[in-house]
């Protein structure tokens, strides 16, 4: 696996860092600038789909948008304030301006006792209501009396936005990578998404050629993709792997929650990268709840979808709190994040089957400059088994991952030993092979020749 360079870690974590004071929601302005600022780094293409707007078995709801809120004590004190956390309203409350004794108030107040410094973030995006979250000290804290409650919201007829950036390939099959963009200051559980997946958008569209299209969304979760998935039928026959990519910026390992087939090339290709990681991973079986996998691996669609994380979502204690902030993200956590994903991309665009040129025993590497003894890759771990995995297994039947898998080597190794071995003329594409084969059996000198048939199959 080949680590981006160290300054992509950082780079990354500064789009984390400016994005983070930024109050999102599934729908709204902050989710709107949030999609600019991602347009600025790659191109996008911003989609706004009216509210009321039928997807399925959903309606696109009602556009939410907060100028300002917060709790005024008698004293004229502001005990709870959005302006220095965004998190202290409940996202997507409905606008308020009353005044009330605290007794009235608390069932809108929320908190994590076994937390009482962090905030917790809390939604209310399908049925009205309104509420405030605050550190359980604070609560603690608070005297009886009357408060003034303010909250400065609007909740009417807009639009849900959405981002969508395709880096286009040699042909229209699709690789999907997929990120919720809807949190509010939230740094591993949104917007290390973000940054990664942008980081990746960038390094494709650096590439000389790819073999795939490469499809990236930056969605409100759930009703992102259910409504990207309604308007997008047909595009979806064309997607042959795809990757959510959330929470990848904490120390810890990495999480792969495989697709519902289980078995897909993307899970394989993913296990096999963690598999050959220098830490300890975890792979998960499909379940249908986490994050937008979900509905894009539901029965009518069950598309080749799964998920990349490092700590999954609920299972680190700074999960949906304030204390999910930028110290919890890390540069070089981002990097091999991004590293794993590159990786993966290698193994999907350069899986490709090839067809042994000398199959009656080993042919002589000595003298072809490929035994140790040689530099260059000769060095490499592995490299001299790869060859001769390569060669016994390139029978016009196994790719190059399936022999990677089979010789428990990295994919990377054996790519570089199918180069190695193309260069010496040892290994052809097996599609190249097979377009010769058509023509030797049309030809009019070999047409009616049996042995000349049976040559052209033997290689």
């Amino acid at each position: 696996m080949t680590m981006p360079s160290s300054n992509a870690g950082e780079a990354m974590y500064d789009l984390v860092e400016e994005l983070f004071p930024v109050c999102r929601s599934i729908t709204g302005e902050g989710l709107r600038w949030t999609l600019r600022r991602i347009g600025e780094e790659i191109p996008l293409v911003v989609h706004e789909i009216p509210t009321g707007t039928e997807v399925f078995d959903w309606v696109v709801p009602e556009e939410w948008n907060i100028r300002d809120a917060y709790v005024r004590n008698a004293r004229g004190e502001k005990v709870i304030d959005f302006a220095r956390s965004n998190l202290h309203v409940l996202n997507y409350s409905v606008p308020v301006r009353r005044t009330m004794p605290l007794e009235e108030l608390r069932p809108h107040l929320h908190t994590v006792p076994e937390h009482p410094d962090w905030i917790p973030y809390r939604t209310s995006y399908y049925r009205e209501s309104w509420g405030f979250c605050l550190t359980h000290n604070q609560l603690e804290g608070l005297e009886d009396g009357d408060y003034e409650v303010r909250i400065d919201s609007t909740l009417e007829p807009g639009s849900l936005s959405y981002g969508e950036c395709v880096v286009p390939g040699e042909t229209d099959e699709e690789v999907l990578i997929s990120c919720h963009s809807c949190h509010p200051s939230l740094a591993n559980d949104n917007l290390s998404g973000i940054a990664v997946a942008v980081a990746l958008a960038k390094h494709l569209g650096d590439l000389e050629s790819r073999r795939y299209t490469y499809r990236f969304l930056f969605i409100p979760g759930t009703i992102g993709s259910i409504t990207w998935l309604a308007r997008n039928r047909e595009a979806t026959q064309r997607i042959r792997h795809g990757l959510v990519l959330s929470c990848l910026g904490d120390a810890g390992s990495s999480t792969y929650k495989r697709s519902r087939r289980g078995d897909a090339l993307i899970d394989r290709a993913v296990e096999h990268v963690l598999r050959h990681s220098d830490e300890d991973s975890e792979i998960e079986d499909f379940i249908p709840y986490g994050y937008d996998e979900r509905q894009y691996c539901s029965p009518g669609f069950d598309l080749p979808v799964g998920c990349l994380m490092r700590t999954p979502n609920g299972r680190y204690p700074q999960y949906h709190t304030s204390a999910d902030d930028l110290d919890l993200v890390r540069p070089d956590a981002l990097a091999d994040s991004l590293a794993k994903c590159r990786a993966v991309v290698e193994i999907l665009e350069n899986d490709e089957v090839f067809l042994n040129q000398n199959q009656y025993c080993e042919p002589q590497l000595g003298k072809r400059g490929l035994y140790r003894g040689m530099g260059g890759n000769a060095e490499l771990p592995g490299f001299e088994m790869a060859l001769l995995w390569l060669l016994n297994l390139s029978d016009g039947r196994n790719g190059l991952f399936d022999i990677a898998e089979r010789a428990g080597l990295p994919f990377r190794v054996i790519l570089q030993a199918a180069e190695a071995l193309r260069s010496v003329d040892l290994l052809h594409p097996a599609e190249r092979e097979a377009t010769v084969r058509a023509e030797r059996l049309d030809s009019p000198v070999h047409g009616s020749d049996d042995s000349a048939v049976c040559s052209a199959i033997m290689g």
